[in-house]
């Protein structure tokens, strides 16, 4: 414990996170036992109770902590001042009350609840816990990352070393795999693909040092979903862009990732987005 610095923001961010995460952990349970009722924002993008009860937690928490804040979350559609109010800069607090809602549906524990602050446009600090294990990771750009396991001992959590792609683990989304994975994992000669659902999680996993790298691509994830785990990866050592390269802006009105992203432990980082040019290439050919 003594070389993890948590500061009392990230500490009451963990707190307002794991209340939330425990309502969602309680209707998971519920759902297990008797399917709680599922609704759909658009054909691919299912919707419980469990994402709005746990969104309401955290959005009236942070409403009455952080007043000034901006409050972006994804089961609260943001005003047109919340929108005005990112291009501004300043403070903003992106929120995915249940990342990973299709797993949760389909009773797959590989879902998280997360909270992510960004500066000044800049992912800062976040935290993503995961309901069923009841484990906690959360960390600030420049003072670490650490995981908090379900009885509250904390450890310090760094990417892993690994410079070497055949000897990589690369995550993979579980229900929606795009085009260009398997072709950059060819080029690439990743030794391990490991399929997981929850964005959140899968970036967690590299920072945890489990994985080494994480690529999507299109427009279906938002600032909701990179800002904590991006956070959680920069402070462990990890490295977040687009797919060219470029940092993820979040004092954008546009909330989609719509250039995808590439989560690395920072060593692979250069030698993946040097591929994933040409397996684009390859994949629009097979579309």
């Amino acid at each position: 414990m003594s070389d993890i610095h948590v500061d009392t923001e990230l500490e009451a961010l963990i707190v307002i996170a794991k209340r939330a995460a425990e309502r969602v952990a309680q209707m998971y349970a519920e759902h297990l036992r008797s399917n709680i009722e599922v609704s759909f924002k658009s054909p691919n993008d299912p919707v419980t109770a469990a994402d709005r009860q746990a969104n309401d937690i955290i959005v009236a928490a942070l409403a009455s902590r952080y007043p000034e804040a901006t409050v972006v979350a994804e089961e609260t559609e943001p005003s047109a001042e919340d929108l005005l109010r990112l291009t501004m800069g300043g403070r903003v607090f992106f929120v995915d009350p249940l990342d990973g809602t299709r797993e949760f549906v389909e009773k797959r524990s590989e879902f998280a609840t997360m909270i992510g602050l960004a500066e000044d446009g800049e992912a800062v600090a976040g935290v993503v816990c995961l309901p069923v294990e009841g484990v906690v990771l959360a960390g600030r750009v420049g003072a670490g990352a650490f995981v908090e396991d379900a009885q509250g001992a904390r450890a310090v959590i760094a990417v892993s070393e690994q410079g070497q792609f055949t000897q990589a683990r690369m995550m993979v989304s579980r229900s929606h795999e795009p085009p260009l994975v398997a072709p950059l994992c060819r080029r690439l000669g990743v030794g391990e693909m490991i399929r997981c659902g929850s964005a959140g999680l899968k970036v967690a996993r590299v920072a945890q040092g489990d994985a080494e790298l994480y690529v999507h691509e299109g427009r279906g994830m938002k600032h909701w979903d990179s800002c904590a785990p991006e956070a959680i990866l920069r402070a462990a050592g990890g490295r977040l862009t687009d797919l060219e390269g470029s940092r993820i802006d979040y004092a954008e009105r546009d909330l989609s990732l719509s250039n995808g992203l590439v989560a690395s432990n920072g060593v692979l980082h250069p030698g993946a987005l040097s591929a994933v040019t040409w397996a684009q290439r390859q994949a629009a050919r097979v579309r």
